[in-house]
């Protein structure tokens, strides 16, 4: 069975898309409709901005978004998935992917997703940090045992977690689990605790707009980031997105639960190879691809 999975925050580089634009009438119909729908021009933020204009939160979640369901569209009668998933923002494109969200709304509520993060960010200043080399189970107790806000965030792969927190309750951690025997715990050049409580404000407010909303079944089973289990129900993929924000990103289990329910091969759909390595490191044998080289 063949799975798709669509790439988050940390995939985009300069020019991203711009070969799409200019090699398909879809691709360029599509990105200058998402420059209607936003109300500026992200096309030209993605083809000729820096990476530092691409690092804005307002700027990076709907830019990898609108190059991920534009590659799966002029895929054409080749993107014929099984299953999908996403890592955090690319469970919206992989909803898009799957027919269970329009392009227009998909959009619309990641650059809602986005707005609403970036404020959250805003008013309490947070940060991340990624572990790599111990076991999920002592990053876990080690993060709980803190008396500040440090929670595991992203399950990216086995021995790879990242944490996200407080200023204070991140540096805590980095060295109590150096002190552990991490082979790395470092923090990361992002704006915020993601997937944190830290990101409640942000959850209340996207909690609105998905709720608004229209869901349809998609055309597969999409493994969503809170459960790591297939979803089929509309209500169910809504609810788990609203949670998504506060919830960590379980990667890591999504991906041995598509193998285990017959992925045999996962082609990553969007900027970058990140989602390739994840899935290698869960399971070595498995066959990777990129959309990019299929078009």
């Amino acid at each position: 069975m063949k799975a798709y999975v669509f790439p988050g925050q940390g995939a985009q580089y300069p020019g991203m898309g711009k070969d799409l634009y200019e090699k398909f009438p879809l691709a360029k119909e599509m990105f200058d409709s998402a420059d209607n729908i936003l109300g500026f021009g992200i096309t030209s933020l993605m083809f000729e901005g820096t990476e530092e204009d691409l690092r804005q939160t307002r700027v990076t979640q709907p830019a990898i978004f609108i190059h991920s369901v534009v590659l799966a569209s002029v895929l054409g009668e080749k993107f014929q998935p099984g299953m999908v998933a996403g890592h955090s923002l690319g469970e919206f494109s992989a909803l898009v992917a799957a027919g269970a969200l329009s392009f227009e709304d998909g959009l619309s509520l990641v650059y809602a997703r986005a707005t609403a993060m970036q404020k959250a960010c805003d008013a309490e200043p947070s940060t991340m940090a990624a572990v790599l080399g111990l076991e999920d189970r002592i990053v876990e107790e080690t993060c709980a045992a803190i008396d500040e806000t440090v929670v595991p965030a992203n399950y990216n792969s086995p021995g790879q977690i990242v944490i996200s927190g407080s200023l204070s309750g991140i540096d805590i951690a980095v060295t109590k689990l150096s002190e552990l025997g991490a082979k790395r715990a470092i923090k990361l050049s992002v704006g915020g605790a993601f997937h944190s409580p830290l990101m409640e404000p942000a959850r209340a407010e996207l909690a609105v707009a998905i709720e608004k909303t229209p869901l349809s079944s998609p055309r597969c089973p999409v493994y969503q980031n809170v459960s790591a289990s297939p979803v089929t129900n509309p209500a169910e993929i809504r609810k788990n997105l609203v949670e998504q924000l506060t919830s960590p990103v379980r990667w890591t289990q999504t991906v041995q639960n598509m193998i285990a329910d017959g992925a045999v091969i996962f082609t990553e759909v969007g900027p970058g190879n990140v989602l390739q390595g994840l899935v290698k490191k869960a399971d070595r044998k498995m066959d990777t691809a990129s959309a990019a080289d299929l078009v």
